[in-house]
């Protein structure tokens, strides 16, 4: 999988030149391209047209859309800046309403500007320390994302055949990958194994990301439709389900990429073992169970058709939930880089996320 190196823009997003890069995943696979953003509603459209997706990368991309509006408002009082900081903020929430760590980012960003505001009135002084925030965050996720993929690795065998859903890779984070970063690792360590990738429909991350991203792992996969999932699981096909998480509840319920409940149902059903992988910046510990968890409704379009041309007869009534909401029982576990928490997950969850605030990197505590 390309990642920085001499070439910067083969990260999923970055800083470069007062500019927010980004590869634009609806070119994928087809084309690599890398989408320029110089104002800061740029950044915003580009999260809410999934030209990057992911909830790690949403979140980064965030932070660095809220630097980028800094940069663009460096000018005039502390006090000016602090309140367009804050109107590009809510620009940002406004994006997506189900991954928590979009949330989790903006309310860092906003914390940084109002502690350093408190000392500090010179507006270009604070852009800088935003800017320094969003990259901090940026080379967190990497790190995270790896330390994950460790402990993770562990659960892997030699040999084993691991299904997967949507697109929990590089480019759903910063770099590196949290359901995929774990088939990454165990890859790296020399276990051999092959990854059943559901399409993912209706947007296909499975089939255009994940298939693309394996293939410059090198790590054989077999590609099969969502309704597939259930015949190679009863065939014995498959030792384990791997897939990420957009919002985690204090209980272990927790969102994902429609169809993750399905495949959760089947997992059970046939004694395999099913882990969703996530960094803690997605437990959101200010809501009790997945009830709560707001879930997007995209267009119907994404469902009637498919890059313009109509899959379905005009006029025809189409739901298009992004995701759906996996009940804490059918979990065996949750992959974080705090370790693998087994129930009763809410005393495991609570004790990573403190953890992590031990170390001063701030985790989402408050509901949006």
């Amino acid at each position: 999988m390309p990642k920085q190196g001499d070439s910067r823009e083969l990260r999923t997003v970055w800083w470069e030149d007062g500019v927010v890069k980004l590869i634009d995943q609806t070119r994928l696979p087809g084309e690599l391209v890398i989408l320029e953003c110089r104002d800061y509603r740029e950044v915003a459209a580009a999260i809410k047209e999934m030209r990057l997706r992911g909830a790690p990368a949403i979140g980064v991309a965030a932070a660095y859309g809220i630097a980028l509006g800094g940069n663009q408002w460096a000018q005039g009082s502390g006090d000016s800046l602090l309140g367009q900081v804050k109107q590009v903020a809510e620009l940002m929430r406004a994006t997506r309403p189900t991954a928590v760590n979009l949330f989790w980012a903006v309310e860092r960003m906003l914390n940084r500007a109002h502690q350093v505001a408190r000392g500090e009135r010179d507006p270009g002084k604070i852009q800088k320390a935003l800017l320094a925030e969003a990259e901090r965050m940026a080379e967190e996720d990497v790190a995270v994302n790896q330390r994950l993929g460790r402990f993770g690795a562990a659960l892997i065998k030699d040999g084993d055949s691991v299904l997967t859903h949507c697109n929990a890779g590089a480019l759903a984070t910063v770099d590196y990958g949290t359901a995929l970063g774990v088939i990454r690792t165990a890859h790296e360590q020399g276990k051999r194994v092959h990854v059943y990738v559901d399409e993912t429909r209706p947007y296909l991350q499975g089939a255009r990301l994940t298939a693309w991203e394996l293939k410059q792992l090198g790590i054989p996969a077999t590609l099969i439709t969502d309704s597939m999932a259930g015949h190679f699981i009863h065939l014995g096909r498959v030792n384990l389900v791997i897939l990420g998480a957009d919002r985690i509840a204090a209980n272990g319920d927790f969102a994902n990429k429609i169809g993750t409940y399905s495949l959760a149902v089947l997992a059970k059903e046939n004694g395999i073992p099913f882990y969703s992988a996530a960094p803690t910046s997605s437990i959101d510990l200010a809501i009790p169970s997945g009830d709560h968890i707001v879930i997007e409704e995209r267009d119907a379009w994404e469902v009637t058709h498919f890059k313009g041309i109509a899959i379905a007869p005009e006029g025809t009534r189409a739901a298009n939930p992004a995701f759906d909401v996996t009940p804490n029982r059918y979990l065996t576990a949750i992959i974080t880089e705090e370790g693998v928490i087994y129930p009763p997950f809410e005393e495991g969850l609570r004790k990573a996320v403190a953890q992590v605030q031990a170390r001063r990197i701030t985790p989402f505590t408050t509901s949006n």
